[in-house]
């Protein structure tokens, strides 16, 4: 058998299609996905389950599909063909998963298509199966981010219900926080022997993998920090940069974490590397004191945007008042994204549901400069899990933006900004669950203080 029978996480499956149950009065399908060529059929990409299908049916199945109505759950998948075993050894068939999962019936997957009247669904992100989809329900089912009718109301069930995570939820993002708190030390200690990022960058995953655990998104482990997205690793490691690396781990059942930190790869922060550093770490201090249920996300990221801002102008790069200068959004040129998101099964947990899950009813992004990347504008509640990660970036694509230039010119003092040319970028992240009385910090064994920092690298 692939998995152990769990009777708590089938008790917990059946709850979770309960509390569905109440919210919808029609059927729901959630396909799994396929798994998707490389180059030739048979070396495929990892398989990575939809995460409605997972929320479900807790386990990774591949090619299945499950249909809940008034608290059932009937599972559709193939036994493994013939021969299979020679390849793959030997696997369960439909008959055991479905005891696995806690499901009331099985079927193979082509009796899918008994099953589908009035059933909503979820269009996946895998396009062979988004077209089976389509096919099998005769929808066009264009997107995800903007379902119509019953599939409308259950994406908002589903919203309602993954909001707010679990016991069993809970439980397997503590596994992943604390294996991507050991990678992050790891990377840490590995950086004074490494000569380029990727020797950094292995480390880390290598302890993810040693934990028969994925990394829940493509790695960042770079010089380069003042590119959010970077996931080159070639460059060498030379004495005065800052590596910063955002590196998470997921669970095999799909439950992510996701830190961020940056280190001197020297192991001692430079002066002007301190002052930044410290600015962002008080930022990050200071957003999770205030956090607490009924507290806006938005006010979450107002306080790091306005902490980054006094910071800035004490050590005299910003000129003004720091809340003038937030009210004209100078804080974006240096801290351009959003305070964070929400952590669950996806790293940018129900990101594929676009504003959807990330904004309350009736709200729409901001299209103020920093504000429009806002990934989460909801008010806080127990059970919740969001990143808070303030940084500070220099990236010349925004520094040269002709409309910032003429904005921002007289803001910004520029010659003091050069003497801060070796902070490229830095950014703090953790991992935050909201409590009934405050917060729960899942990844505070892993230090920010510049000391305790300096002192994991250099040991």
């Amino acid at each position: 058998m692939l998995f152990k029978i769990s009777p708590f996480l089938i008790d917990i499956l059946r709850q979770r299609r309960e509390k569905l149950s109440h919210l919808i009065d029609f059927p729901a399908i959630l396909w799994s996905g396929c798994a998707n060529s490389r180059n030739f059929p048979a070396n495929l990409y990892p398989f990575r389950a939809s995460s409605h299908f997972l929320y479900f049916a807790g386990f990774p199945l591949e090619n299945a599909a499950i249909r809940l109505d008034q608290g059932r759950l009937e599972l559709f998948m193939d036994d493994p063909p013939e021969g299979s075993a020679l390849w793959h050894g030997e696997t369960p068939q439909r008959n055991q998963i479905a005891e696995l999962i806690g499901a009331d019936a099985n079927y193979p997957l082509t009796d899918l298509s008994n099953f589908l009247k009035n059933a909503a669904t979820i269009v996946v992100q895998n396009p062979i199966t988004a077209t089976e989809q389509r096919q099998l329900l005769n929808r066009s089912l264009t997107s995800a981010k903007v379902p119509e009718g019953i599939d409308l109301e259950l994406t908002k069930a589903i919203i309602t219900l993954r909001l707010t995570h679990d016991k069993e939820a809970l439980n397997e993002l503590k596994k992943a926080a604390k294996v991507t708190i050991e990678a992050h030390q790891a990377g840490m200690k590995a950086t004074k022997m490494s000569q380029l990022e990727a020797h950094v960058r292995a480390a880390m995953e290598a302890v993810i993998i040693s934990h028969n655990m994925t990394c829940s998104y493509n790695s960042i482990v770079t010089v380069n920090g003042e590119v959010l997205h970077n996931e080159h690793y070639h460059h060498s490691l030379q004495t005065g940069d800052l590596l910063l690396a955002d590196v998470g781990a997921e669970t095999p059942m799909g439950w992510a974490a996701d830190i961020t930190r940056t280190w001197p790869v020297s192991g001692t922060f430079s002066p002007t590397q301190r002052d930044i550093y410290q600015v962002v770490l008080n930022a990050h201090d200071q957003c999770i004191n205030a956090m607490k249920p009924g507290i806006e996300y938005q006010d979450i990221h107002r306080i790091a945007a306005t902490v980054i801002t006094e910071g800035l102008v004490e050590l005299g790069i910003l000129k003004g008042n720091p809340e003038d200068l937030v009210n004209q959004d100078a804080h974006a040129l240096f801290f351009p994204h959003g305070i964070g998101h929400l952590l669950g099964l996806d790293v940018h947990d129900m990101e594929d549901l676009g504003d959807l899950a990330g904004y309350e009813l009736g709200r729409v992004r901001s299209e103020r400069f920093g504000w429009c990347f806002l990934r989460l504008n909801r008010p806080l509640k127990p059970g919740m899990l969001v990143t808070i990660e303030p940084g500070f970036y220099q990236v010349p694509a925004i520094f040269n933006h002709p409309k910032n230039q003429e904005k921002y010119q007289k803001i910004v003092n520029w010659e003091r900004l050069e003497q801060f040319a070796d902070v490229r970028g830095i950014r703090i992240e953790d991992d935050v669950l909201v409590t009934e009385t405050g917060t729960e910090i899942l990844t505070q064994d892993l230090p920010t203080t510049i000391q305790e920092i300096e002192a994991l690298v250099q040991s």
